[in-house]
């Protein structure tokens, strides 16, 4: 196996080819017990197999060729679960601001594309601008609340306020007027 492990390593296509074929049925068996459900097992086994060509020179014999591609494997999955939960997340989000949005159009109320802008934002990153910029609360005051330093929070508030500016093209605008406004006044004098 180390025999065909360098070979592929060296670039020997056929090398490889029989490392897939001695490895790809045991890792989808191995991650069809991990996700339960036969398409995801093999949709991440060729995923693995993949990193596993990108990664191959990474690989240095300390550990079993198949646990190597186990860790692999299953480092995909987690990622893939990772991935579902924040999909799953933003979904429910967006379903939950189209809610909110609606529940103040249908009121009357004020609706404007900062708020659209800051629902876009992490909670972690949009309750401090809310708390500082709406609300009025000191730094300090906001990091007490949320257990985190007074310079985590203007961190946050600073990176989730460009963000917003970046959402709603803010500087882009202010600096168009400004170059405007410099060459009118350039072609005046």
């Amino acid at each position: 196996m180390d025999d065909i492990i360098k070979s592929a390593k060296q670039g020997d296509h056929i090398a490889f080819a029989i490392l897939f074929k001695e490895n790809y049925p045991f890792l989808v068996k191995y991650l069809m017990k991990i996700t339960m459900n036969p398409d995801a097992a093999e949709e991440l086994a060729q995923e693995t197999m993949t990193k596993c060509v990108q990664k191959l020179q990474l690989y240095n014999g300390e550990s079993k060729f198949s646990t190597w591609l186990i860790s692999i494997a299953t480092n995909t999955y987690i990622d893939h679960c990772r991935k579902k939960k924040r999909e799953k997340e933003w979904h429910l989000q967006e379903e939950s601001f189209r809610k909110l949005k609606w529940h103040f159009e249908s009121r009357n109320e004020e609706w404007n594309d900062t708020l659209s802008a800051l629902g876009k934002l992490p909670e972690e990153v949009r309750i401090p601008i809310i708390l500082k910029h709406y609300y009025g609360y000191p730094y300090e005051e906001i990091g007490k609340m949320l257990r985190i330093s007074a310079g985590t929070v203007k961190s946050r508030v600073h990176n989730g306020i460009m963000s917003v500016r970046r959402e709603l093209k803010i500087d882009e605008e202010a600096e168009n007027r400004s170059n405007r406004e410099r060459a009118s006044k350039q072609g005046r004098f």
